[in-house]
This record gives C-alpha cells, structure tokens and sequence, in this order.
C-alpha cells in the first residue's frame, strides 16, 4: 500500500519561517515591548500605591486578628468615630485620601534587599574557628554532640560580627554543660585557640557565663596613651592609678589627652581606716613605668598628706620631690632608707597611741596623727643586697609595723619591685599589699601569681610604658595605663609633659642639697633633726642625735618628720662606709641673726663629726 503524501502545511514550512523572521513582526515587538516599558514608566506610582495598599491592608487583618475579642468592638467604634470626624471636618475626606496615597506611596517603595548571614570568606573563618574548638569541647560517647567534625557550626555561634576589613570582632558560642569551664586551665586553652584563630595583633576580652554556657568574645580598643599627669577629680583617701575600660568601671573623670577634654574611666585606689587594700604592691619589668606609678601617686598624695619616699635604685628619680612641702624625705642610700624607715615605724607606733588616748578620753585624735602619711618604696630589695654585704638589717624590716598597723594610722605603704627580685621581698610586703599592679609584659602565669586571678583578655602586641593589670583586693583583673608622669628634670623629657608634672609639685620649702648656707651653725643645745626649730636659741646640728626615740613614752611629742641618716661627703671621707652619702638629707631649721637657716646633715654625719 503506497504512503499517501504529507499536508503541505506539515512538509513545507517556508511561510511560517518567513512570517516569523519577517521585518513586519520583528518590529510589532521592538513596538510592543517599548509600550510596556512606557506603560511602566507611566502606571509606576499607581503600581507602588497599589503595592503599598495591599501592604497596609495585609498590615491591617493582622492586626484586627492579633487583637482580642472582647477589645475589637472598642477598637472598630473608634476606627469609625475617626472616619466621621474627618468626613465632617472641610476638606477631610481629600485629604483623607491625600494621607493614604502617600502612605501606600511610602509602603510600597521598593527596598534594596538587605545582605544577611556571612560572606563565603566570613563562613570559611567561621568554619575553621569551629573546627579548631572541635577538640576541645567535645567529649566520646556524646550521643549528639554541639561540636563535632563537619558539624553544624551555626548551632555553636549564636552570634557573631565582623568589621570592615573581614576580621572577627565578636563572637558568642555555646558549649556543652560537661566542659570544665570552672578551671583556668580549660579555660586558658579554649581562649588560646580562639586568640590564634581569630587574628593576633590585637587584645581580645573574654566574658563566661556559666549559667548559660556560653562566651562572649569581644575585641578591645586600645587604651588611650596621650592622658598625662594632671590633677583628678577625686575625694580624700583616693588615688587614680591609670584608666582602663569603659565597660569596667562604673565611673568617668574628666580628662585632658592633647587638646580637647574628655571622660574617661579610672582604677580608683581607696586608702585610709576603711579601705579593705590599704597597701599597694607593683611589679614590672625594667622601663615598664613602674616608677612612674609611684611619681603618679606621690604627686597625688602630696595634696592632701606627706610623702616618705625610699629610692633603693639610686637613680635619682625623685630629685624633683626634693625639698618640696610634705616631702619629709627622699633616701637613695642604705644607712638614710634604715633610719627614715626606722622613723616612720615608730611614727606609726605613736600614731596608735596618741589615737588610743584620744579615744579613751573621749576626744578626737590629734590632727597630726589624721594627716596622710605615705611611704613609697621603690626597689627596696636593692637596698636589701648592700645590708647583707655589710650586716645590717634589712630595710623592709622596719615596715612590718606600717604594713600591719598603717591603716589604723593613717600610714599607707606603696612598694615597687621588679620580677627577677620579686622573691626578695619580705612576707609581711607579700602578705599585707592587697592591691597589686603588674606593668610591662608578662605571662598568664605571672600575672596570675601576683594578682591571684588570671587577666581576662590577651596581652597586646606592642605594650607602651605604663601599660599592665591592675587588681584591688578581690575585685576583677582590669586592664590599666598609667597616666604619663615623667621625671620633669630628665633631659629626654618633652616640655609639654615637664610642664605637666612641674604644675602638680608643691612649693619648695627647703633649697635642694648644696643649695643652703655652707658655713656651721654652732650652739649648745641638741635637736632631733627631724624637727623644725623655730626657736632664737642657737642649735648645735653637730651633737649626737637620738633618732630611736620611741612614742611608747608618756608625754612624747610627736615628730613631724624622719630623721635622715644620710652622710655628707666630708663625713663620708672621714667615717667610711658608715657615713654613706645619699640623695636627701635631714634638714634643721634654725634662727641665728634674725634669719632662718637651713642646715643639711645626716645621722651618721652628725655623729662622725660628734
């Protein structure tokens, strides 16, 4: 049977080809297209009040189906009380539709989508920050475990934010309750692996919240340097010992850094008869700021009290304090430290009595025994090597009695050392400094020896001077920086910062070593050279004096000042190692001729020339 020929339609598609790439119809869509698009460009706001309608009217049903029964019939006959009032008000109903035209306009705008969720590099660092914890937070026999390799790491992080340039700047995780996070060496671990992964260079806080299981990592900004010594906001018995963290403290003083005037969050230091850390104790490195500390915190305490001041490394850093009102002393030598320390301890010892016998007799403490005594020691234990290479006794012996006594007195005792000596320290510094100060760079483990607590963040990269930790009893570790404080007699300091700490001195009162008359006083009396005499008689600064004297005697008077046991040069030449001259020497005023005189001289002087 013979196939009967397909339709011409079906075989021969040459019209349908020519009408479908004919110029005719090729044009109807270029012309079709091109109405659309002006029919867009035209009906485009009618298109976005219709959007924006059916937005508020879907915005609408929601509501009236969230509000309850009982309130819909309220909340329907004020919808219609306002509807009366503006179809009675002139021209209500167009303006009526002038306000919803506009808010259709305005809810039916269309919106640039919001990126949400990470970046692929942002989930690859993601990723590998929980990879690393892997390890660490998950256990074997954990039937589902929150960390596990190729796991889930969106249940881990529960949040997190990175900065411009695509690094970490917070993270909070979860881990799971059988994680040990109550010890510090887990927890040193974890915050390790998290320092490494989330970049270094920069310091890094770390808040645990047990309860939750969770931590919260946060970077710090860096603690701002250009605040210089100045004078403080702050009440009697109160020392700033640098600043540290806005969210650390719970108060702000305001500042000067550079030019402008700022707040900024301070380490308050509270001393007196009821502070619970009358004693400050630092540590450090050399060049770490140390004695800057103490100049800081002498300068402060010159305002409202005296100053005793203990150089043990001879290098005149204190040369400035010389001379200057409430500055009893500033001993660099052995045999002026023993002395001077020997002073205060019996000082403090008269200060509990004449306290102790106010009370009794129901009046107040004599004024003298209220006033601030501070005692600032700085590298005591350098002193303690020349007592045992010349059998003396150690000068932190005589501040045993400061130490347990002081803040019943009024005496305050800050000393400063360095790491590679710390274990020459005496066990009353040790076990009565309750406020502690590292400075300069130091490890976990360091840091946690001294404070008692290991620091919550991580070192800095670069640690400028005066930069540390700093704990107050059995408060939180806080990350603190001195306020800049240099010697102003050093040649390398700027004018700028020599201005700053020159401002802050008190006035001298007595010429510095050298400056006085160079011609003896003769007379027949002897005084404590510890004591101003402003009596006519003449004074004999050469008789032997008794610096020993104790406060324990009834009737004693009270000293107003250590007796120095520094020598001068020409007695030193005459009386060897025992009349060993120091910076800062004991200083008697006297009357001889109607004008005051100054006459410096030192114990062992005194009585080599005796």
């Amino acid at each position: 049977m013979a196939r009967r020929p397909l339709p011409r339609i079906l075989t021969h598609s040459a019209p349908l080809a020519r009408m479908a790439h004919s110029a005719s119809l090729a044009r109807s869509r270029e012309l079709a297209r091109s109405a659309a698009d002006s029919a867009s460009d035209v009906f485009h706001p009618l298109i976005t009040i219709g959007r924006g309608l059916r937005r508020l009217g879907a915005a609408g049903r929601g509501r009236w189906a969230e509000t309850p029964k009982e309130q819909r019939g309220p909340l329907a006959f004020f919808v219609g009380a306002c509807l009366l009032v503006v179809w009675l008000v002139p021209y209500g109903p167009l303006l009526a539709l002038i306000a919803v035209m506009g808010a259709g306009a305005w809810a039916g705008r269309e919106r640039t989508p919001v990126a949400t969720g990470p970046s692929e590099a942002e989930t690859e660092r993601l990723r590998a920050l929980y990879e690393a914890l892997v390890p660490y937070l998950s256990a074997e026999g954990d039937p589902s475990p929150l960390y596990a390799h190729g796991g889930d790491w969106e249940r881990a992080f529960v949040e997190y934010a990175f900065d411009d340039s695509g690094r970490l700047e917070r993270l909070q995780l979860k881990y799971p309750a059988y994680f040990t996070d109550g010890e510090d060496r887990s927890r040193v671990r974890i915050e390790q692996v998290l320092y490494a992964k989330a970049g270094r260079g920069r310091e890094y806080h770390f808040t645990w919240d047990e309860l939750a299981n969770q931590l919260t990592l946060t970077v710090l900004d860096a603690l701002p340097t250009d605040i210089v010594a100045q004078r403080f906001v702050t009440s009697p018995g109160e020392t700033v010992l640098g600043f540290t963290d806005p969210d650390s403290v719970q108060r702000t003083l305001p500042v000067t850094g550079g030019e402008e005037t700022r707040d900024a969050p301070p380490v308050v230091w509270r001393t007196g008869q009821r502070s619970t850390e009358p004693h400050l104790l630092v540590l450090g490195q050399p060049g770490t700021g140390a004695t800057t500390l103490l100049r800081s915190i002498a300068l402060q305490a010159l305002q409202h009290g005296d100053v005793l001041v203990i150089d043990g490394s001879g290098t005149g850093e204190y040369g400035c304090l010389t001379g200057r009102r409430g500055v009893l002393g500033v001993e660099s030598g052995l045999a002026g430290a023993l002395a001077t320390l020997e002073w205060a301890s019996h000082e403090t010892e008269r200060r509990l009595i004449e306290g102790n016998r106010a009370r009794q007799a129901g009046g107040a403490a004599p004024d003298d025994t209220r006033r601030p005594l501070w005692i600032i020691a700085d590298r005591p234990t350098a002193l303690a090597h020349i007592a045992v290479a010349e059998g003396r006794d150690d000068p932190q012996r005589w501040l045993q009695v400061p130490l347990r006594h002081g803040r019943a007195a009024h005496v305050t005792v800050v000393v400063a050392d360095q790491f590679e000596t710390a274990e020459l320290l005496s066990d009353p510094v040790r076990a009565h400094t309750k406020a502690r100060v590292v400075l300069g760079p130091a490890t976990a483990e360091e840091v946690r020896a001294v404070l008692g607590a290991p620091p919550h963040t991580t070192p800095p990269a670069q640690v400028p001077p005066g930069r540390g930790y700093a704990r107050l009893g059995s408060a939180p570790v806080l990350r603190l920086q001195v306020p800049a404080t240099p010697d102003p007699l050093d040649d390398a300091t700027g004018q700028a910062h020599r201005e700053a700490v020159t401002a802050l001195l008190p006035e001298r009162t007595v010429p510095a070593d050298g400056a006085g008359p160079t011609e003896p006083v003769t007379g027949g009396a002897p005084v404590d050279v510890g004591k101003t005499v402003t009596s006519g008689k003449p004074v004999d600064a050469r008789k032997p004096v008794d610096v020993r004297k104790s406060a324990r005697a009834a009737g004693a008077e009270p000293d107003d000042g250590p007796p120095a046991a520094d020598a001068l040069p020409d007695a030193a030449e005459e009386t060897g190692p025992a009349a060993e001259p120091v910076g800062a020497s004991a200083r008697v005023r006297t009357d001889k001729g109607g004008e005051p005189r100054v006459v410096n001289g030192s114990v062992e002087a005194v009585r080599a020339e005796g």
